[in-house]
């Protein structure tokens, strides 16, 4: 029941409160001075609810997308720690607790940089995230000491390799969202709607019972700023707000690092 009231209040917010009040005053000032309009019930399809489903099929396709390349570079990770553990003739060697503390920091340092929009900091874990590349590369190379053969480090150099553009994926998938206009748009319009369409609510409080005269102002607020907050969850899928966001743990990378 927490999760579900948890889920709720994200989707339900003081963006919805403010829009429904200010809905309720517009259609509150035309109903009583007879300002009355019949605008088209399409109208809310065409140019609002199409744009906002298309923005939420769009966040939702970049989240999968992200999911999808997080697991390419868990993957390649353990394949590593797996090759420096097992790979090596001579067990008498560090390199496994090394990569995996690397494969750590990697991890730590893309949930920091994912989680904060500051250019400054931003800029600097990236400069770090390689840094940590560079030396994991340089680690591949040791395995040359330890009966490790050129064709088998090679290989281990393209896990490497797939790695770094997981992540340079990641990065894409963080910096570049729904286009700007599109999501500046769909707010304009979901924000003023439910305000200027005072005059279409007034004309249709005829149709309904006293007192229930308010319920469709209510709904419309209701439904449609839902939908841009359902939008803004999905658009940032690394800030561990939404109930839909991924959740990048080192300790659960380097779990079954053993």
């Amino acid at each position: 029941m927490k999760k579900v009231l948890r889920s709720f209040f994200l989707i339900i917010n003081y963006k919805t409160l403010i829009i429904t009040i200010l809905a309720l005053i517009s259609t509150y000032v035309c109903y009583h001075l007879n300002l009355t309009a019949k605008f088209p019930d399409m109208l809310v399809g065409v140019a609002i609810v199409f744009p906002v489903v298309f923005s939420i099929s769009s966040a939702y396709t970049r989240r999968e997308t992200a999911l999808q390349r997080l697991s390419d570079f868990k993957g390649h990770a353990i394949a590593i720690y797996y090759a420096m553990r097992d790979w090596t003739t001579d067990k008498q060697n560090d390199l496994p607790e090394r990569s995996r503390l690397l494969v750590n920091d990697l991890t730590r340092l893309m949930r920091d940089m994912f989680t904060k929009h500051h250019r400054h900091e931003w800029e600097k874990n990236e400069h770090e995230i390689f840094e940590r590349f560079s030396r994991l590369s340089a680690l591949t190379m040791e395995m040359r000491n330890y009966g490790v053969q050129s064709g088998e480090i090679s290989r281990l150099s393209q896990y490497v390799s797939k790695m770094i553009i997981a992540f340079d994926n990641l990065k894409i998938i963080h910096a570049y969202r729904t286009p700007i206009t599109l999501r500046a748009y769909s707010k304009v319009f979901i924000y003023i709607f439910p305000i200027i369409y005072g005059p279409y609510f007034a004309a249709t409080a005829h149709d309904f019972s006293a007192g229930l005269e308010y319920v469709m102002p209510v709904l419309y607020s209701f439904i449609l700023v839902s939908l841009d907050n359902i939008q803004d969850h999905l658009e940032h899928p690394f800030d561990e707000v939404g109930e839909d966001d991924i959740r990048i743990d080192e300790q659960d990378m380097v779990a079954v690092m053993k």
